[in-house]
């Protein structure tokens, strides 16, 4: 274990100005006087030392939240390891059959050299334009050439971050939660000898049947939206990453290059160079961890305030009509959440990302510290409801007669093309375009896209005359990002 793994950072008073000196020396390589110009144009450093804010009283989550912005938004340079030259795009370190003649590739990467370069709409974080597609070449990730046909590639457009330390939370609660009843239903069916089906939810969330048979085995056959693990796997289009740090050490390595030691390290892979760019140990378990920190932090998205009476008055009784159609079944206005205290690493990562036993001490975020999120409403118990309007869940979205939103030729990680995770809508008055490859211009045109479990309630909103529909998009168009 590196002392950069261990670390434990709360939201104390601001560092003093010697920390933040340390901190930002460290910001950038220096030269062998032990001096950098500023015109620099690396994005990377020294590893972070979270011993020191782990042993430092007065030290600030802060001024991780603040470094991580500075990696979101600046741009790897090839001194910083940009670049895979011998390694591809995929999740599990997989190296190139030959070298790619470009740096930069629009399918096969890299095809960005700044998170922010994608995830820049309203605001940083944010989500993107169709400009801003990836394309994940599931069970093509070896390719050495470069192409965006869909019997290669998935398209897909690019998420908003705002609100994701609060979507994870939710995450690991509802995992822990329906892990739990899979215990007690084994517990069950070993005491009584037979076999015990339980109908698996959480947070109002309803995941299908589980049955567990008196030897311990299990029937998964029953479970709807959710893995055979009963992990939730709340970001990506289709659900298939359980935590931020999964998502940014992936894509650290597919869009730019940057390989984490977490996983491409010489732990996993033999070598400090798994991609053969010369630059060893590209990004350490600090720097995804001040990644994470700034995503996570995030502020949620929220209702637009400054409306016109006109317009709030429309939002209004869009609101009501938008659940009398039956679309909140999916698009949960609000979930409970319990705990405000956000663990880096998370307790549901995956061999390859940093693990609690990896660490002495995990990172915690407070987040019952923000302002914006004491300013979420309450329930009766005392729990955060966060106004995500989603469910978490995946769902079959498209059927032969609406296959707009199934038109994907791969199936990722064994998730069916027709199948996505549902869109969380808080915010989604500022991410246009909509759809997951970002090619439909409208709200409208998003809503009669739905087809498979949606039918039912896309066919009520088709029946609406047209100032009613309107009503329900002005709804939509007041959930926006702050700027």
């Amino acid at each position: 274990m590196t002392n950069s793994s261990r670390f434990s950072v709360m939201i104390p008073a601001l560092a003093g100005s010697l920390l933040i000196a340390q901190l930002f020396a460290m910001s950038v390589h220096a030269d062998e006087a032990g001096s950098t110009p500023p015109w620099n144009e690396q994005v990377l450093g020294e590893p972070i030392d979270y011993d020191m804010f782990a042993g430092d009283p007065e030290s600030s989550l802060d001024l991780l939240i603040e470094h991580g912005e500075r990696l979101f938004e600046g741009k790897f340079t090839a001194t910083d390891g940009a670049g895979r030259p011998e390694a591809t795009q995929a999740i599990v370190p997989t190296k190139r059959r030959r070298p790619s003649a470009y740096v930069f590739q629009r399918m096969a990467g890299l095809d960005a050299n700044s998170c922010a370069s994608c995830h820049n709409v309203p605001v940083s974080g944010g989500a993107g334009d169709f400009t801003a597609n990836v394309f994940v070449s599931e069970g093509f990730e070896s390719a050495d050439f470069d192409t965006i046909d869909p019997q290669f590639s998935n398209e897909r457009g690019t998420n908003a971050l705002q609100g994701s330390g609060l979507i994870e939370m939710l995450a690991r609660e509802m995992t822990r939660d329906l892990r739990a009843q899979r215990r007690e239903t084994l517990a069950k069916a070993r005491h009584s000898g037979e076999t015990v089906t339980v109908a698996l939810s959480t947070k109002g969330v309803s995941f299908g049947k589980l049955s567990a048979k008196a030897d311990g085995t299990l029937d998964v056959s029953g479970l709807d939206g959710i893995d055979a693990d009963l992990t939730l796997r709340p970001f990506g289009q289709k659900g298939v990453f359980a935590s931020l740090r999964q998502f940014t050490v992936n894509a650290l390595n597919h869009h730019h290059g940057i390989q984490a030691s977490e996983r491409f390290g010489a732990q996993w892979t033999g070598t400090h160079d798994f991609d053969g760019d010369d630059i060893p140990d590209e990004v350490g378990s600090g720097e995804v961890s001040a990644l994470v920190a700034w995503q996570a932090s995030l502020p949620a998205p929220t209702h637009k305030s400054d409306l016109p009476d006109i317009w709030k008055s429309a939002a209004d009784a869009g609101e009501t009509l938008f659940a009398d159609l039956g679309c909140t079944a999916c698009h949960i206005p609000a979930l409970p959440l319990e705990s405000l205290i956000f663990q880096d690493p998370g307790p549901y990562d995956n061999a390859g990302t940093l693990r609690p036993t990896d660490v002495d001490l995990p990172i915690e975020l407070d987040f019952s510290q923000f302002a914006w999120v004491q300013a979420l409403p309450k329930d009766a118990e005392g729990r955060t409801l966060v106004p995500l309007f989603g469910d978490l869940k995946r769902h079959r979205i498209a059927d032969a007669a609406r296959d707009t939103l199934g038109n994907e030729l791969l199936s990722q990680r064994f998730v069916a093309r027709d199948v996505f995770l549902t869109a969380e809508l808080w915010g989604v008055g500022s991410t246009a375009p909509y759809g997951h490859r970002g090619d439909l211009t409208s709200l409208h045109e998003i809503i009669e896209a739905h087809g498979g479990e949606a039918t039912d309630a896309r066919k009520a909103y088709s029946a609406l005359d047209e100032s009613e529909r309107q009503k329900i998009i002005a709804f939509l168009r007041s959930l926006e990002i702050a700027q």
